[in-house]
């Protein structure tokens, strides 16, 4: 195995590794290593593996790898986390705990947080005029109701902030049609489609300027947008290589799919989804309680009384026990536990009483806030104020770079 070393000027062999430390120590800058155990050993050696360059040039260096650039990230810059979410109306159950209360959760952890309802991506599809502004105001009231706070994270709408059109334009003119034409969402929802908007096939790339201008690290995802991350880290590296550095490489944050992903009430095998034509497929944040007990009692489920979990053979019972989950905490094995003797029928009632119970102070604060549009809209500009400070001085610099402002 070939390993690769730096003679020093005493004429001792040295790793890179080593070597570089003692020249940044003598120059006083020790601090701004990272501690060598960070570093990966080679299998059966106590050297730092490096990563080999081939160059005929021979002063080159290599770059360092992403695995190693994201372990420096990790441990000196805080994290900047952004997430969007299209303005569909109220929230439903699935969104709720696939993606909204994770977002809560992030938010208590202290890092940067920025969470944008991203109305120019819901125009790929046809939508009403009248009732799209209306929807986006009631995104903005489930997710504050929910527990997102405007004080410590940044909230906003994202057509206010034109940098999002700006950005999009210049990643657009660095990405193929081949690259874009393979990813998964897009075969999906085209296949349904006569004519196909190009908006549906190019909204990927407004996906990775929404993430990219406010230099985001990571992205809390489904497993089902995990590779629109990866155009957005790709576009990224591209924009690097041609202009400069400029963007880290944004990662997935990826949900646990089994308890994130709730399943629709009456076709268990499908996501809870608002493209469902049935309403009784849903649990919405803004049910009255009869409203989620008779929900509940029509969900699918089928002929065996017992309650037990088995997603394979039994997903609709199966769907009943991971929302319960969801809403209690506790674990399966209490869940069965507890329903020995219990049919199916009276374990909806059970269930829905105990979503009923938990959704209780979201819905009363969502009412709440639905009572005064005008605040709503106040805390999207100010939530665009906030996020168009970062994104503009990310477009100036982008800019600079591209040769659209002469520095």
């Amino acid at each position: 195995m070939l390993r690769w070393y730096i003679m020093s000027p005493a004429g001792r062999r040295m790793w890179p590794g080593r070597f570089l430390a003692a020249l940044l120590q003598k120059a006083g800058h020790a601090s701004a290593l990272p501690r060598p155990m960070s570093l990966a050993h080679s299998a059966g050696s106590g050297h730092p593996r490096t990563r080999r360059c081939f160059s005929s040039t021979v002063n080159r260096q290599c770059e360092p790898n992403d695995s190693l650039n994201r372990r420096v990230e990790d441990s000196h810059t805080r994290k900047t986390i952004f997430s969007g979410i299209q303005p569909t109306g109220v929230l439903h159950l699935g969104n709720y705990f696939g993606a909204v209360q994770r977002w809560v959760e992030l938010q208590e952890t202290g890092e940067e947080v920025i969470f944008c309802i991203v109305d120019l991506h819901s125009i790929t599809l046809p939508q009403d005029p009248k009732t799209l502004h209306s929807q986006i105001i009631t995104m903005a009231a489930s997710l504050v109701a929910c527990g997102i706070d405007p004080s410590r994270a940044v909230l906003f709408q994202q057509s206010r902030v034109s940098e999002h059109a700006q950005f999009n334009w210049v990643l657009g003119c660095l990405t193929t049609m081949a690259r874009l034409g393979h990813l998964p969402q897009y075969k999906e929802k085209s296949a349904s489609l006569k004519e196909i908007p190009l908006g549906l096939y190019v909204y990927p790339v407004l996906q990775s300027a929404d993430i990219l201008l406010y230099r985001a690290t990571h992205v809390p995802v489904g497993e089902d947008q995990r590779q629109h991350i990866q155009l957005a880290a790709h576009l990224a590296r591209v924009f690097n290589n041609k202009f400069g550095q400029t963007f880290v490489l944004p990662r997935s944050l990826v949900y646990d799919d089994s308890i994130a992903r709730v399943k629709s009430l009456r076709q268990p095998d499908k996501k809870m989804s608002k493209s469902e034509t049935d309403p009784k497929s849903r649990i919405n944040l803004a049910d009255s309680p009869d409203e989620i007990r008779e929900k509940f009692k029509k969900a699918v489920t089928d002929f065996t009384s017992a309650v037990y979990f088995d997603a394979e053979n039994r997903p609709g019972v199966s769907n009943l026990m991971s929302i319960h989950r969801a809403v209690t905490g506790q674990s399966m094995e209490q869940i069965s536990r507890e329903c020995e003797g219990v049919n199916t029928a009276q374990y909806k009632l059970l269930v829905a009483d105990a979503v009923i119970e938990h959704l209780r102070p979201i819905r009363l604060r969502l009412e709440q806030l639905l009572s005064d549009r005008a605040h709503l809209n106040h805390l999207l500009d100010l939530g665009a104020d906030k996020a168009k400070t970062i994104a503009s001085k990310t477009w100036q610099d982008v800019r600079e770079k591209v040769g659209l402002l002469h520095k």
